[in-house]
């Protein structure tokens, strides 16, 4: 009787929340915004042919993180692509994530496919994530709903996720005013090829430069550290590279590979897309290049200024700016008007030792509408190389109506890779197509340097799902190496475009922007910024300037790495380096500080280790068997561990 009336009791306590009653402006998502009781194009929800009158309508991919205070006993819901999606390409995977740990998964679900039920148990669960994938073949019509989504929970009731206010605090120390080289410890440059390569370095300036055993060909300059000429003939090259000031000098072994490969180690640069959209133009690359190096962030390895979309004209626009006849009576490209002279500006940027990269698509247009390359692939590469670029960037876009499958994904950047190979000059050619049909397994294969794994990182990209999870399912640390890399996106750190061409921040916290910065250094990512080069305030630039970090990105083994261990919801990656110490990353995907520990049997490692903590520059001790810090809500320890002998 006691336990019957006790068992009433707690029945009459239970309650049921609608979820779309919650605050629905915190999820994340791939398109549009997510809709209270309404498909993400504000149609009533149906799925299938069925209605239904409560629920969120999103799109992949999405994230909605619900804090449950460990008082919810169960989630109840009804999932599938919305009918408004009219597509027989929309396709979509539900998953229901608890404390770090996959609750519930649905199968591929299509336009047209029944709602599946899901039906799970939230006994003891502090913090729930609904998240909508594309199933892997890009985002394009994924209209996900959640149909009559409800939580019951007997206390504290469910609320939205909000990410708590953070102070940022600069962890890296100031460079120290004797000279100091930074940057990779080798660079490759093909046969006959322009060679240029700005030396790293900081200490109190001035610094005179110079290069012993530098190879017939190339010359530098003492004032700016400037390397540059060309190599007619193959080989490898043992430079001893120098910098000196008042205060004392440096020296550094530094390789010089002439062959067919090129961009050994990632690119490190800054690109236009986050913050200027398409208000770029020539004064905004060219006061970019000057930021660069007034910021000291060429002294640390920073060398593309790359232009993203919306430089070319727009087929078929009045604007007299953009539009025009986009092509020439020879077929050239024709840059719109805020571009007058490309070679100019290329020439401007090479000239302080920089580099430059371009943008277009294999499509008819651009994302954004601009003049694509497709049917004058040719013509294109070469005028790319003609203006002087260094880099291509080769986003999909409208390309995706002329094929699809692995074949049709890889077609349009065979052609394109190799006709950038036949060029007179280098150029780093980035695939840009969302990891469709897993590109970093044929990348490389197509003549590719670098590619992009997953969704924009300023759209339905997030932090852990597409690098975190992603990186680790797929093992992508297995097709990296030296001239391939795995390419999460830009870094979108300081201010990046808001409203009516105003600035905002990041939407990272700074727990987070430590944790992009040190899990793109530690995959071996290429490092783009993406935010305003001109407004770096102190903590942004110190997430940029910190040599040890950037060195884990830039050392020459290129081993990128990959999770040894997943507890709960606290990481460890970890990458060997050419030294024969390991970088390794103790992450908190939780939305509470909690220990991280890493076992050395994790690491294949054995006996006593010096750790130091990378971010502080700091050595935190001597250590055997195992290591633990306290790591912060979506935070990072990155530290490097070197064999006591």
């Amino acid at each position: 009787m006691i336990a019957l009336i006790a068992s009433i009791a707690f029945s009459a306590q239970l309650q049921t929340v609608q979820l779309s009653s919650l605050d629905l402006s915190q999820i994340h998502q791939g398109w549009g915004k997510a809709m209270k009781d309404r498909s993400v194009t504000d149609t009533p929800l149906s799925i299938a042919g069925i209605a239904y009158l409560r629920g969120i309508g999103t799109h992949a991919n999405s994230t909605f993180k619900v804090r449950l205070f460990g008082k919810a006993t169960r989630f109840h819901s009804f999932c599938g692509v919305d009918d408004n999606a009219k597509s027989g390409r929309a396709s979509v995977i539900f998953k229901i994530v608890g404390d770090g740990k996959e609750l519930w998964k649905s199968p591929k679900l299509s336009w047209k496919t029944p709602a599946v039920e899901v039906n799970v148990s939230l006994k003891g669960v502090k913090s729930l994530s609904l998240e909508v994938g594309d199933a892997g073949d890009g985002v394009d019509y994924d209209h996900g709903d959640w149909a009559d989504p409800t939580i019951e929970y007997n206390g504290k009731a469910p609320v939205s996720l909000v990410p708590p206010i953070e102070k940022p605090i600069i962890l890296t120390p100031a460079p120290a005013k004797t000279p100091k080289i930074n940057g990779p410890g080798v660079f490759s440059v093909r046969p006959g090829s322009p060679f240029l390569y700005l030396v790293p370095a900081t200490g109190v300036v001035p610094i005179k430069y110079d290069a012993m055993r530098l190879p017939k060909g190339l010359s530098i300059d003492s004032k700016t550290g400037v390397i540059s000429g060309s190599l007619k003939h193959r080989g490898t090259y043992q430079v001893i590279l120098t910098a000196k000031n008042k205060l004392g000098i440096a020296m550094r072994g530094f390789k010089i590979v002439c062959g067919d490969q090129i961009a050994l180690t990632p690119q490190m640069g800054w690109n236009s897309w986050y913050v200027w959209l398409d208000h770029v133009s020539d004064s905004i690359l060219r006061r970019a290049g000057d930021a660069m190096i007034k910021t000291g962030l060429s002294r640390h390895g920073w060398q593309f200024v790359n232009i993203d979309d919306c430089w070319a004209r727009v087929p078929g626009s009045k604007d007299p700016t953009l539009g025009g006849p986009t092509r020439d009576a020879n077929g050239r490209l024709i840059p719109n008007g805020k571009f007058p002279d490309m070679k100019a500006l290329t020439d401007y940027l090479h000239s302080k030792g920089l580099k430059a990269g371009i943008y277009t698509s294999p499509g008819p247009t651009t994302c954004a509408g601009y003049e694509g390359a497709f049917t004058h692939e040719a013509l294109d590469a070469k005028t790319f190389a003609d203006w002087g670029f260094d880099l291509l960037k080769y986003d999909w876009c409208s390309y995706k109506s002329q094929a699809l499958g692995v074949p049709g994904f890889k077609k349009p950047y065979q052609i394109m890779g190799k006709l950038l190979k036949e060029q007179k000059r280098d150029m780093v050619f980035n695939l840009c197509q969302y990891g469709m049909g897993q590109v970093w397994k044929w990348g490389k294969e197509v003549g590719g340097h670098s590619w992009r794994t997953a969704d924009d990182l300023g759209s339905g990209f997030t932090l852990f799902r597409d690098s975190f999870e992603l990186y680790a399912r797929e093992h992508l640390e297995r097709n990296a190496g030296p001239g391939a890399f795995n390419d999460p996106d830009y870094l979108l750190l300081g201010k990046i475009a808001g409203s009516g061409g105003s600035l905002r921040n990041t939407p990272f916290t700074p727990n987070e922007q430590y944790t992009q910065v040190s899990m793109w250094s530690l995959l071996a990512a290429p490092l783009i910024l993406s935010g305003d080069i001109a407004t770096l305030d102190p903590f942004t630039l110190s997430l940029l300037t910190n040599d040890e970090i950037l060195a884990v990105d830039q050392d020459s083994l290129v081993k990128a790495a990959h999770r040894v261990a997943k507890v709960g919801e606290t990481e460890v990656w970890s990458r060997p380096l050419e030294d024969g110490s390991l970088a390794v990353g103790l992450f908190n995907t939780g939305e509470e500080q909690q220990p991280v520990k890493v076992d050395w049997s994790s690491l294949g490692i054995k006996g006593n280790y010096k750790v130091r903590d990378l971010w502080r520059q700091k050595d935190l001790g001597k250590f055997k068997g195992t290591f633990q810090s306290p790591v912060a809500r979506h935070g990072v320890m990155m530290l490097k561990l070197t064999k006591v002998k």
